[in-house]
């Protein structure tokens, strides 16, 4: 029998687990294999794939060219819960069904996001390495940092993975405020409808929203400005929603207090300047992925490729 093919492009990180716990489910086409530019390998070996695996997080577009040279295109499948790396419009002008990561990975983001949180907040990192170059015992004392318990906390996009911040951080005794598009009617937590105002009256925002053509670059210098030079930004979204240049002068400039960095605008390349201060804490886009994590989305990958192919309805769809 004849198994279904599934176009592999980028390819994502699970892949090879993936591969390795579901032989015999599909036959899977893998580019990189080949030496052969992207889209000559499409237009020479997949015209009749039907479905699409694609790596999430933005280092792999899957653009109007690549579609075009896929015409039988019927199903996307991205390792990620944002689709930002999709042309949405173009796979919807063609009628291509698209299934991403669900809610699967809210609770992993919203671990390390107060983690990242933290960490700036009580220099571990920094403190970590000032044992490790012995300077404890030269240097004396390390300087303290700040508490978490009690501190004015803006989400900024109180969805899934942000509620789940929330209610993490309402542990710590925090006082939690959103900023998302629309208001929350059922949360518990002030609503700012700009994130100018949620900076102005917050110690920390923590960005957990998609990115879109509203939050590109959203976070810029006004608001990192009204958070003033004891706040800190913690990004477990995506790079573009935050001026990358604008938030490394102002780190450097003492105009904010830190961050806690898990996605770039440029990925995997990391502004240099950022490996040198203290007030940082960088961690490689790995927010969503634990072990607990790399086997349910395996699972759910293959789920949502049979029930294509067996013509029952995604387990997880994107929908408008």
């Amino acid at each position: 029998m004849e198994l279904p093919q599934v176009l592999v492009l980028g390819p994502p990180s699970i892949f090879p687990y993936l591969e390795s716990q579901f032989p015999n489910r599909f036959f899977f086409l893998k580019p990189w294999l080949y030496n052969l530019p992207l889209t000559q390998f499409l237009t020479s070996y997949a015209q009749s794939t039907q479905a699409l695996l694609i790596r999430g997080g933005g280092s792999t577009q899957l653009t109007s060219a690549i579609i075009d040279c896929l015409p039988s295109l019927k199903l996307v499948v991205t390792s990620s819960v944002g689709v930002d790396h999709l042309d949405l419009p173009e796979l919807r002008r063609r009628g291509v069904a698209i299934a991403n990561a669900g809610n699967l990975f809210s609770e992993d983001a919203a671990d390390m996001a107060v983690g990242l949180l933290i960490d700036v907040l009580r220099k571990v990192s920094a403190g970590d390495r000032f044992v490790r170059q012995g300077l404890w015992s030269k240097k004396g004392d390390f300087p303290p940092g700040l508490k978490l318990s009690g501190k004015r906390i803006g989400i900024v996009g109180l969805g899934k993975i942000g509620s789940e911040v929330a209610k993490r951080l309402e542990g710590f005794g925090c006082k939690v405020s959103y900023n998302s598009r629309t208001k929350k009617s059922m949360a518990p937590y002030s609503y700012y409808s700009n994130v100018y105002e949620l900076a102005a009256n917050t110690e920390a925002l923590i960005i957990c929203c998609a990115l879109t053509k509203e939050t590109y670059r959203l976070i810029n210098k006004e608001v990192m400005q009204a958070l003033g030079k004891d706040g800190v930004i913690v990004n477990v979204g995506r790079g573009l929603i935050i001026d990358e240049k604008e938030m490394i002068r102002c780190l450097i400039q003492g105009e904010i207090g830190g961050a806690g960095l898990d996605v770039f605008e440029n990925e995997p390349n990391v502004p240099e300047e950022l490996f040198n201060l203290d007030n940082v804490v960088l961690s490689p886009h790995n927010a969503v992925m634990t072990y607990e994590s790399k086997v349910e989305l395996s699972k759910l990958v293959v789920n949502n490729l049979e029930a294509f192919f067996s013509n029952t309805p995604l387990v997880s769809p994107v929908v408008d």
